[in-house]
């Protein structure tokens, strides 16, 4: 997948003209039908009007390939810390009015459970010995203070899984530490409840978190790994299209034929003109588009 021209379907391109003269060449190619510029984005030439101009170290720098599909995974595991988030704290709620209805609910559930005994000596099932029966009047015997307790470690748990949502959606470097370590601070309270007992669910949430903290840590270079923030500076300053260091010739057409600065791959132009015997000149059409893409071979001319 593309996720450069993915994302321009999606958004629309991103063109800058650079004010300085020396950096034209980059990003802009004169033709016989008017001036393309090249999308920071995506790559490709458009006939369009760029959104903005400024000089070169003010110019747009969108995530491009890869960092694209990473953002695209964060916003995943962002998803997830959302789903985490609303999960735990429904858990808190019901734990904080469990604990100011105590005493109302188990009267509730011995009464209930009187009605259900006959019925259940009839089959020959000892109601009150049964372990879902002990479990519950377990959970009366808490005190007060331990619910609460409770309440609000889960209230605390919840918030944090909020903040790893929002930092990790924004793709934001301090919340790609915060998930870390939140998510490192818990891999060994899930390794007991493993151990003590294992589930699918539990299994394959443990297995998800643990795949996430090393993403973080080798791809987002983290904590001083591979390089830290500046060798991961330089990746993403690496693939803009709009570079400091190399200037170039602003591109000319010459008669019929088209020079645009050699990026080292070959350069292909599609043309989109109105249909024929429309009955109207040119001008009186919409306005042509132009793409210039530099990964596929000469097209020529296309009539749409």
């Amino acid at each position: 997948m593309d996720w450069s021209r993915r994302a321009c379907s999606r958004r629309g391109h991103v063109l800058y003209e650079p004010t300085e003269q020396a950096y034209l060449g980059q990003v802009r190619a004169d033709t016989a039908i008017g001036t393309a510029w090249r999308c920071l984005r995506c790559g490709d030439f458009v006939l369009d009007v760029p959104g903005a101009t400024g000089s070169v170290d003010e110019a747009p720098q969108p995530l491009r390939g890869p960092a694209l599909r990473s953002r695209f995974i964060m916003r995943l595991l962002a998803v997830e810390r959302i789903f985490r988030f609303v999960l735990v704290g429904l858990g808190a709620i019901a734990v904080w009015r469990f604990s100011n209805s105590e005493h109302a609910l188990q009267d509730l559930f011995e009464k209930n459970l009187t009605v259900f005994k006959p019925l259940a000596q009839h089959y020959g099932y000892d109601l009150d010995n049964s372990s879902v029966v002990t479990t519950i009047r377990k959970l009366f015997t808490y005190k007060r203070s331990d619910l609460d307790f409770a309440a609000i470690a889960l209230a605390v748990y919840a918030v944090i899984e909020l903040i790893e949502a929002v930092g990790l959606w924004l793709a934001k470097r301090w919340g790609e530490y915060f998930a870390v370590v939140a998510t490192g601070l818990f891999l060994p309270v899930e390794v007991y409840e493993l151990t003590e007992h294992a589930t699918k669910f539990k299994i394959a949430t443990f297995a998800l978190n643990v795949v996430a903290v090393l993403y973080l840590l080798l791809a987002k270079r983290l904590f001083g790994l591979r390089g830290g923030a500046k060798a991961y500076a330089a990746e993403l300053s690496s693939e803009s299209l709009l570079r400091l260091d190399e200037p170039a010739t602003m591109a000319t057409t010459t008669g019929s034929a088209m020079n645009v600065p050699d990026l080292g791959a070959p350069v292909a132009a599609t043309v989109r003109l109105p249909p024929a015997g429309a009955g109207a000149g040119l001008a009186d059409q919409a306005e042509p588009t132009l793409l210039l893409n530099r990964a596929d071979p000469p097209e020529g001319i296309v009539q749409a």
